[in-house]
């Protein structure tokens, strides 16, 4: 049943995956016919075409390899200097320019000439080439969005997990008291597990991040706890001592390794499943985006590590760098473990929201071959333009973007090689859920 229900997990992300391909290069699609461009081809995934359809001037169709998707525009890439696209060098960096610029225009049609990618204005270029990637940000917040709101993430609340005997330094780590502690301010007042704290000082108390920063920011004071004991209200009062805890994230969580003197209750916030106001949800989806940004910047400091996993005895990390396969395996354990059904489908749908996210952050990036690179190409065509017109000099034309063919290949390349290295971790060293 176990191994049954694996397969089912890959299975409904390998489908996430797909809709998100598919989802990505309709953004790209629609904005370029929006804009009268040809597109003959619309293709979910790379390699052997297994299923495949044409409507109108478009094919659409299924590849062999879920890894990816493209759509095939006419004329990405403008004529060279002299105003001929075949390939006519034997210079193997040459060679990749003009083999680039070749392909975009080996489909051109009478008639097309008006219906060039590189013949439209730079803002419509920038939007064709974003709009991919902006499709896969959509999907992502109204998955986040959606989840967050009407079912609810895993949190921590107001409510009593466990009151600490004694008060402990934080850096101390240790967990048992020693003779000559404290008793815990909690436990004088007498909280007990269970109870769950709906005001401080007569201010009504909704979420653990408010109540933490409440008893932080008092310490020395004697403060009113009103908490809610099995549908009887009691208000206690508790002596907030400063100790050494934990640094904060500003949302209720914690800083590995950083610690700070404050206020001090003593007690655990047991966790459970809340669902999320508009505005909290929004919010949360803001530190989504900035951790998904300071990820992306950080993954060449995890290649030594993820090297280890992959190749050594090192440990995979929880935030390690994970792929398509990785993430297929995740789905899969998702549906092994022993929680209730919609707490799978919300974990399913929050591993396919974050992938989207991913697709999105790392599209943006400025770096031809990705959608980002084209846009960055579009803007700096603008910018030229627009100076000369400013300086009253001959408008320069358009930028060639397929002279930074060579560039796009490196690229591309350490793209692949960190790729082979992912999958490589994910295979014999995959990132585990618990």
């Amino acid at each position: 049943m176990t191994t049954l229900m694996t397969i089912l997990g890959i299975v409904v992300f390998a489908v996430g995956l797909l809709i998100s391909i598919a989802w990505h290069e309709l953004g790209h699609l629609s904005t370029a016919k929006l804009f009268g461009i040809r597109v003959p081809q619309f293709m979910v995934g790379f390699g052997p075409t297994i299923w495949s359809r044409k409507k109108g001037e478009t094919e659409y169709g299924v590849k062999a390899i879920p890894l990816g998707g493209y759509i095939r525009m006419i004329g990405m890439f403008p004529p060279g200097p002299d105003g001929r696209i075949e390939a006519r060098s034997t210079s193997p960096w040459r060679g990749m320019v003009e083999d680039a610029r070749a392909q975009s225009f080996e489909e051109l049609r009478p008639g097309d000439e008006e219906r060039l990618f590189y013949t439209r204005k730079p803002w419509k270029r920038v939007i064709v080439m974003l709009a991919g990637p902006f499709m896969n940000l959509i999907l992502a917040v109204a998955i986040f969005l959606g989840v967050m709101m009407t079912f609810g993430i895993q949190t921590q609340t107001t409510t009593v997990g466990k009151v600490s005997d004694c008060v402990i330094e934080q850096s101390e780590n240790r967990s048992k008291c020693a003779t000559g502690d404290q008793a815990a301010p909690a436990k004088a007042a007498g909280l007990k597990l269970g109870d769950k704290i709906i005001a401080f000082n007569g201010e009504p108390i909704e979420d653990w991040s408010t109540l933490q920063a409440d008893i932080r920011s008092n310490p020395g004071k004697d403060v009113t706890l009103t908490v809610d004991r099995k549908g009887e209200r009691l208000d206690l009062t508790a002596h907030l001592i400063r100790n050494q805890v934990s640094k904060t994230d500003g949302n209720g969580g914690y800083v590995e390794g950083k610690y700070v003197y404050a206020g001090f209750l003593g007690f655990t916030p047991a966790s459970g499943i809340v669902k999320q106001g508009f505005a909290d949800s929004v919010d949360r989806m803001g530190d989504m985006m900035e951790n998904g940004v300071e990820s992306l910047i950080a993954l060449p400091s995890k290649v030594p590590a993820l090297w280890d996993a992959a190749f050594s005895d090192g440990e995979r990390e929880a935030d390690s760098p994970m792929g398509v396969v990785g993430a297929a395996r995740v789905g899969g354990e998702v549906l092994t473990l022993d929680i209730p059904p919609e707490n799978q489908i919300a974990m399913m749908l929050f591993l396919v929201a974050g992938f989207n996210l991913s697709l999105f952050l790392f599209n943006m990036l400025p770096l031809l071959p990705l959608d980002g690179g084209h846009a960055a190409g579009a803007l700096w065509e603008a910018l030229r333009r627009n100076t000369a017109k400013v300086l009253r000099r001959p408008d320069p034309g358009p930028f060639d973007v397929a002279k930074l063919m060579p560039v796009a290949y490196v690229v591309a390349g350490i793209f692949i090689c960190f790729t082979i290295l992912v999958l490589i971790a994910d295979v014999v060293n995959p990132v585990r859920i618990s």
